[in-house]
């Protein structure tokens, strides 16, 4: 069974209170709830983490390392633009990743366009709502 790790980054943890207009008026809680019924359909180990500080994030990618993890989805919100220790972290462990952002990020301010995770990650679900993180799941869950 594969085991996928989701990693979501500062301010994530207040969906459903945060700008609901642009994502949405569900909680991350809901967002849990979803991802644990992906991870059945999908038939695997889904472990969800999510820090608004930088340094745990690069740490909890370090011990997916160890723990064996099989991929990695990561939505690291405003890390995405700043973080070149995630992306370093990320290029590390050499675990297959995706990049996820609930909104689409093209569209909005000129910085949101930078993503340093991203230049380490294999795919990119973006603007998709919740169900880019489905879609991430279902792409590392397909990886030979």
């Amino acid at each position: 069974m594969k085991k996928i790790l989701i990693i979501n980054g500062p301010n994530l943890n207040m969906l459903g209170i945060r700008e609901p207009d642009i994502y949405g008026s569900n909680s991350y809680k809901d967002l849990l709830g979803l991802i644990n019924g992906w991870a059945k359909e999908f038939g695997c180990e889904a472990e969800c983490f999510q820090s608004n500080h930088e340094g745990d994030i690069v740490d909890k990618i370090q011990q997916a390392y160890s723990d064996g993890v099989d991929g990695i989805v990561i939505n690291p919100a405003a890390y995405t633009h700043t973080s070149v220790a995630i992306l370093d972290a990320l290029k590390a462990v050499k675990i297959p990743a995706v990049e996820v952002h609930i909104s689409d990020v093209n569209t909005r301010e000129e910085f949101r366009k930078i993503s340093y995770a991203g230049l380490a990650c294999e795919e990119h679900f973006i603007g998709f709502g919740f169900e880019g993180y489905k879609k991430g799941m279902e792409y590392l869950v397909s990886k030979g």
